[in-house]
């Protein structure tokens, strides 16, 4: 208070000398002009700062009040001085006008002195870390140990590409992907948009129907870079294939004994089966007879082959595997195997299980495709999968086991998938109290006939209490089929066929149709050991009231659904069960 009484005292003390001419700290602290000069070396301290403000207030209060708009302060609140400094120990400073005088009333202009607090402040706390760093060894012994905004480079958009996706109805769907998404991840988007159940089972598919050819993409493989090996006339199809990763599941069903060769005895068994492809130490070779196009010819020969790491060779001698008599055929690094579609028409080929190496240099030229052909379906199907084997080996199996990883990590409150299995489908019995589970198979098929006549009895029942008959083409029992995915209308045998061989050849896939050759029946198309065949399910009526039946009326059901439920716990007068349905997804 003593300090601010010049201020705030007569006129005529107000126009006297300022104060800031004089020495105003005293005797025992450092002259102002003198610590105007340290700070152009070194940043005074916040707390000698709030010193000379008390000890002189009225200096400041002055100068703020006629500089604080045009001159800009430096970090110890003491205005900059553009011009140089008068010789001498004090400068003169020029009269104050009446209007820059200081008036009573005015208050204290400290805003700018808070402002420069509050920086330094801000600037004292940016510059020390708030907690001990707990990565040193990152920061350089010159580096502050804290990231500043400019230490990090900046960061770069992933690159995005429009993708177009057809599905088995011809629909289409346009998705922006990232370039790194692999196969898996679009088809799992694809999912998602669709909203369907994923099961695992669902793959990207290449496509080229000028060259007659398709291969399912490995879910590892990224897109883009696919994509940029196809042609214009070329695209991608979602769609369904459950037997992608069969070897791993049922790897005795694949490669007969004399079809392949190996470098150490092996004992025959699954697990030697399995480490002897996926070893990259080991040397299998899958050997057989195939029938081979010559390049740029029509013709075919019936050769015998072999493939290896190295590459597909042919014997130039019979059977003979010695290195004079083999010709390489076809190498695997930058090649990927495909089926023929429609062999016998555009290649004519001998056989409708034709299978192509495609190196992947080649978009529209036939003339550098190997074409190969094979007897049947199976013999196909293990050349395909022996080649997939030996180019990407391990790599493969992780693309089989991630799946089941990632399910037993899920959350039990997840959504399930709604797919039927054998080893999660049993027989129970309700009749007590609680439920059991039936052990024995002969008094689970009896349960399951009794289950049978149950539906009839309940059908029966209704019937009865007045609802519609089911012979009237309007009642649910008719039509109500036509809403589940395995249904198909009306397609034809070799398009059953079609869609079947598309989807997987494994047991238990299946479908339901129209029947041709009669309007009141329906046929059920069902794969077993890799062989397709058809079963019909005929109408019959029983008190008045009509069911379905497929073994000629011994066990009848009242609709398609309770046919197909039935079957898919009990094989009854089928080779299997129902266990795979297949499905046609509207993108």
């Amino acid at each position: 208070s003593q300090a601010a009484s010049p201020v705030f005292g007569s006129k005529d003390k107000v126009e006297q000398t300022p104060r800031s001419q004089q020495d105003p700290a005293g005797p025992g602290l450092p002259a102002q002009s003198d610590r105007l000069a340290n700070h152009q070396e070194d940043d005074v301290d916040l707390e000698v700062l709030v010193n000379d403000m008390n000890a002189s207030l009225e200096s400041l209060y002055s100068a703020c009040s006629m500089q604080s708009d045009t001159v800009p302060l430096l970090q110890n609140g003491q205005h900059a001085r553009s011009q140089p400094r008068a010789s001498g120990p004090r400068s003169v400073q020029p009269q104050v006008s009446p209007r820059q005088r200081v008036q009573r009333s005015q208050p204290v202009h400290i805003l700018a002195v808070r402002r420069l607090q509050e920086e330094d402040q801000q600037f004292r706390t940016s510059s020390l870390p708030a907690i001990p760093n707990p990565f040193p060894e990152l920061c350089g012994p010159g580096s502050p140990p804290v990231l500043t905004p400019g230490s990090l480079p900046p960061s770069q958009a992933a690159a995005k590409q429009d993708v177009k996706v057809f599905s088995e109805d011809g629909t289409s769907k346009v998705v922006e992907i990232l370039a790194d998404m692999t196969a898996r991840d679009l088809c799992q988007l694809l999912v998602y948009k669709s909203h369907c159940v994923d099961d695992n089972s669902w793959t990207l598919v290449e496509h080229h129907p000028h060259l007659g050819l398709e291969r399912c993409l490995e879910d590892h493989e990224l897109v883009v870079q696919v994509e940029s090996t196809m042609a214009s006339e070329s695209k991608f199809l979602f769609r369904k294939n459950y037997a992608k990763y069969e070897f791993f599941k049922n790897p005795m069903n694949f490669f007969p004994e004399q079809m392949v060769t190996w470098c150490q005895q092996s004992n025959g068994s699954q697990t030697q089966l399995l480490q002897n492809f996926l070893n990259s130490s080991s040397c299998p070779e899958i050997q057989g007879f195939l029938h081979v196009k010559e390049l740029g010819k029509k013709s075919w020969k019936k050769l015998y082959v072999c493939l290896r790491r190295s590459g597909l060779y042919c014997s130039t001698k019979g059977t003979s595997k010695e290195p004079r008599h083999l010709q390489l055929l076809a190498d695997l690094e930058d090649s990927n195997i495909f089926s023929l579609i429609a062999g016998r028409k555009q290649y004519s080929a001998p056989t409708d299980h034709g299978l192509c190496i495609k190196p992947n240099k080649v978009r529209n030229e036939t003339k550098e495709l190997r074409l190969l052909c094979a007897e049947d379906e199976q013999t196909r199907t293990c050349w395909m999968t022996a080649f997939r084997l030996l180019k990407y080996g391990m790599l493969l199996y992780q693309n089989y086991r991630i799946p089941q990883q990632r399910k037993a990590l899920l959350s039990p409150f997840s959504t399930p998938v709604r797919s039927v299995s054998e080893n999660s489908l049993v027989a129970m019995d309700f009749s007590g109290q609680t439920g059991r589970v039936i052990e024995n198979p002969a008094e689970a098929q009896s349960a399951a006939l009794e289950e049978g006549h149950a539906w009839r009895k309940r059908s029966t029942r209704m019937n009865i209490l007045g609802s519609q008959s089911p012979l009237h083409p309007s009642t649910l029992s008719t039509v109500i089929h036509r809403t589940q995915h395995w249904f198909h209308g009306r397609i034809s045998r070799e398009e059953s066929h079609r869609i079947i061989k598309q989807q997987g050849l494994v047991d238990g896939l299946f479908l339901l149709r129209d029947s041709q050759s009669n309007p009141k029946a329906f046929v059920l198309t069902l794969c077993h050991h890799q062989k397709i065949k058809n079963f019909q399910i005929l109408p019959c009526e029983d008190d008045g009231q009509t069911f379905f039946s497929l073994d000629d009326g011994n066990t009848k059901f009242s609709d398609l659904i309770q046919l197909v439920d039935f079957y898919q716990l009990n094989k009854g007068v089928l080779p299997c069960k129902l266990k795979h349905h297949c499905i046609r997804v509207a993108l």
